[in-house]
């Protein structure tokens, strides 16, 4: 890889980082991944349901659950007036991994 596609690549998941770099949006995270939705990834939790289960107001969840979102974390789908929110991990993953073996060999280009 070079060093034009290292820094492109570092750049798309600097939103992660930042996402990720937060202990409200962790907790979220570990909210949305505790609950039966998470596992059959079909109801998700409105933002009633996740401001019942920390100590934040609904605004504050509504802006962490924006960031989530940009950062690929987290989707919505609507169900009449509520959006109901649940993990989306796929495409942050592969692209933390790339960047995760592309350090590796960065780091020790013997192997």
């Amino acid at each position: 890889m070079a060093n034009s596609e290292f820094s492109e690549l570092f750049k798309s998941c600097m939103p992660l980082f930042i996402a990720l770099g937060d202990e409200v949006r962790l907790t979220i995270i570990e909210v949305l991944a505790s609950t039966d939705s998470f596992q059959t990834n079909v109801r998700g939790m409105n933002v009633n349901e996740i401001t019942d289960q920390t100590s934040l107001s609904r605004p504050a969840i509504s802006h962490h659950l924006k960031i989530l979102k940009e950062a690929g974390l987290v989707s919505a789908r609507q169900e009449g007036t509520a959006n109901y929110y649940f993990l989306t991990f796929g495409e942050s993953t592969r692209k933390l991994c790339t960047l995760g073996q592309y350090l590796q060999i960065y780091m020790d280009p013997v192997q």
